[in-house]
């Protein structure tokens, strides 16, 4: 654990990669996943081991937030290493999970606790995290309003989205909030998931291969506003070609993309969209 004035604290479904936790010193609580009568931590468990038991069984995956309890244990290990940190919870949606709630039953009577909801959930979460953090290394002596208020902005730049290859998964945890989509499968039709509003809305269809529809996605998301070139985020579930990934990254490098990163989601996310879903975060110049 790095010491510093703040400790920025993200559920696993964040998606922080672990190099970046290592970075910036940011902690992560582990959510958790539930497999017919199991329950694990997220991180205990790959995401294709995850689809090979919910084939053995039968059963679809079932994700679930943080209890107050897994926060505790967190919040009393960074204030028995740095007594004088501030930590900061920068949450997973709370409009689909209960985290954020057990954060603040957890943060009752810690007074260096302090939380805000992201509104986004797996890289999008990541990517105001990250933010937030370069904010804070460039801004050691900010305070914690000055700090919220600059991951504020952030959010309000963010443009989170995804393209499942079967949507019985966020059928399955009841994500899906516009369930008129929910047959696009039976049709071939492969739809753009979004997060608006901390929530997973359906917004587009796309036809075709895989491939015609990632582009087609890119090519939605890029058209929603004035976009901020200098970095797209793409992430993936397991199963997805390395085939289709390369020339997504060739196609992003294309629509003038200077910095394209990837990241494999975890098992809360896997267990959300399924294998073989594409996504991809975006932000809006300031």
């Amino acid at each position: 654990m790095r010491m510093g004035k703040y400790v920025i604290v993200v559920e696993s479904g964040s998606d922080v990669t672990p190099e970046l936790c290592e970075r910036y010193g940011i902690m992560r609580v582990p959510m958790h996943v539930t497999i017919g009568d199991e329950t694990v931590e997220d991180g205990s468990i790959d995401p294709l081991e995850i689809y090979s038991r919910c084939n053995e069984f039968g059963v679809m995956p079932k994700t679930s937030g943080c209890a107050p309890a897994d926060f505790s244990r967190v919040y009393d290990r960074i204030h028995a290493e740095q007594p004088d940190a501030t930590i900061l919870h920068l949450a997973y949606s709370e409009a689909t999970t209960c985290s954020h709630q057990s954060s603040k039953i957890a943060a009752e009577g810690r007074d260096y606790v302090f939380s805000m909801d992201t509104r986004f959930v797996s890289v999008g979460q990541s990517l105001v995290v990250v933010e937030t953090a370069k904010y804070i290394e460039a801004h050691p002596d900010a305070t914690v309003d000055e700090i919220f208020a600059f991951t504020n902005s952030v959010m309000d730049r963010v443009l989170l989205g995804f393209v499942p290859t079967d949507l019985a998964f966020l059928k399955a945890g009841g994500r899906l909030s516009n369930v008129a989509f929910l047959g696009a499968h039976l049709l071939k039709i492969k739809p753009c998931i979004e997060v608006t509003g901390g929530k997973f809305v359906a917004t587009k269809k796309f036809r075709g291969s895989m491939l015609k529809c990632a582009r087609a996605f890119i090519d939605h998301m890029v058209a929603k506003g004035e976009i901020d070139y200098s970095h797209i985020g793409l992430a993936y579930s397991v199963g997805l070609s390395e085939e289709l990934r390369d020339d997504m990254e060739v196609y992003a490098h294309d629509l003038g993309f200077k910095d394209v990163t990837w990241t494999q989601v975890g098992g809360v996310i896997s267990s959300h969209c399924g294998p073989t879903a594409f996504g991809a975060v975006l932000t809006l110049k300031a």
